[in-house]
């Protein structure tokens, strides 16, 4: 098994003390002295506006610890900063964006032999159904941008994972490794070359670029989102982390050639952008995922997702191969920022052993988990854009904020078995 080490043992000393950090301070070590000045050398967060109490601040002495301040390491050995895209770089998502592109302009193709069942091994025998009633089984593509009914189906099974008659889409799969509904937007390209997926997410980036913030969009007979923005505090973030010797990653739960057509406009190249990826043959998609870990391809039950996001960072950044891909690894050998918006990204931000990055958006586990800040190393923040208001119950993480592997709810636990109590929502937008 070979293991990426990238961060030596002597660095991992420098690593932010549990106390410092929930005192709200992180201890420069790598280039400053208290009360001095950070080094020069030592690039800067430039943008303010939008962070919350001292998370910038926090956010700056990570950086001024972790960071190289002109001192190259050698590759390899570089501390990691991984980021989720949708919801965490850039407000919406970006595989909901190319979906309705795909729905409007009749690029998804026909299922082989017409057979519904073939796009996803978890969709259920009433949503194969009526997605067979509602869609023509001839001709090479689906006519979604003319055919109301046949669009308003697969826009109901992807987007609320009911069939428009409100029967559940899909069924039988492990609510810790994968979503159904996610992958199947991967799995529906299944006919085209991946440069070709590339036009389709290109187009519908400068569709909903150029779209002013609060723009809807006709798919089917229904409305949907039809813009996105990327955070200009992430983009800051991101560049100055590359700056400072960072080697940065994009981890969506976005088909991987989407996340790539999106991840330039903040600096990341498609070799540090990982989404879900198909198996290909003879140069084109198929509607089978590529595997991790003790997951082969084609097996379709992993993609990045909750713990399948923690196995392809393991495989694909920190070298880790096989079903250890699976575990979570020593802490010198984890990343040492994360950042994340929803519950699909626990595992990964958990793993972080410097800083985590959470914005706001409500969802159960993070919540319980970023609030109740067990080592101090969690950061909260309200959503850059159109932030959410106050929720006013608690999240209710003593009884029902982790869903299980077979989706049932549970209690949220600390790593040593305790239950969080219920958290009341404390950083949210005005």
């Amino acid at each position: 098994m070979k293991i990426k080490y990238r961060w030596s043992a002597a660095a991992a000393a420098l690593a932010l003390t549990a106390a410092g950090v929930a005192a709200g301070a992180v201890t420069a070590q790598a280039t400053t002295t208290a009360g001095s000045t950070p080094d020069a050398r030592c690039p800067r967060l430039t943008v303010s506006a939008g962070w919350y109490g001292d998370n910038k601040t926090r956010l700056q002495q990570l950086i001024d610890t972790y960071g190289r301040c002109g001192d190259p390491r050698p590759k390899g050995a570089e501390p990691v900063a991984v980021f989720d895209w949708d919801n965490t770089v850039v407000k919406n998502d970006v595989g909901d964006a190319t979906m309705f592109w795909l729905l409007r302009n009749s690029r998804i193709r026909t299922p082989e032999r017409g057979d519904w069942h073939t796009t996803s091994r978890y969709l259920t025998d009433p949503a194969a159904k009526a997605l067979a009633a509602a869609c023509p089984s001839t001709g090479a593509t689906l006519p979604t941008g003319t055919d109301t009914a046949c669009a308003d189906e697969i826009a109901s099974v992807y987007g609320e994972g009911t069939t428009t008659g409100g029967a559940s889409a899909f069924a039988g799969f492990d609510h810790r490794r994968i979503e159904p509904q996610y992958a199947w937007l991967a799995q529906l390209m299944q006919g085209w070359s991946t440069a070709q997926v590339k036009e389709f997410a290109a187009a519908a980036r400068e569709q909903n670029l150029a779209a002013p913030v609060g723009t809807e969009q006709q798919v089917g007979s229904g409305k949907a989102t039809g813009w996105v923005r990327y955070y200009g505090q992430q983009r800051d973030l991101i560049g100055t982390l590359k700056k400072a010797g960072f080697d940065v990653w994009i981890v969506s739960a976005s088909p991987e050639p989407i996340a790539e057509v999106w991840s330039k406009g903040v600096g990341v190249d498609a070799g540090h952008t990982v989404g879900i990826r198909n198996v290909t043959a003879h140069g084109r998609l198929t509607p089978h995922l590529k595997g991790c870990g003790s997951v082969r391809d084609g097996d379709d039950s992993m993609i990045t997702y909750i713990d399948g996001k923690r196995c392809w960072i393991n495989q694909e950044i920190l070298g880790v191969h096989g079903p250890a891909a699976e575990r979570v690894q020593p802490a010198d050998r984890r990343q040492v920022f994360a950042a994340g918006d929803s519950d699909t990204d626990i595992s990964f931000l958990r793993d972080a052993t410097g800083l985590r990055l959470v914005l706001n958006r409500n969802k159960n586990e993070l919540m319980c988990r970023a609030y109740d800040n067990a080592d101090g190393r969690w950061l909260v923040n309200p959503m850059f854009l159109q932030p959410k208001g106050h929720k006013a119950t608690p999240y209710p993480c003593a009884s029902t904020g982790y869903t299980a592997s077979d989706g049932t709810p549970a209690p949220v636990r600390r790593a040593d078995g305790t239950v969080v109590p219920d958290q009341a929502d404390t950083v949210y937008g005005s």
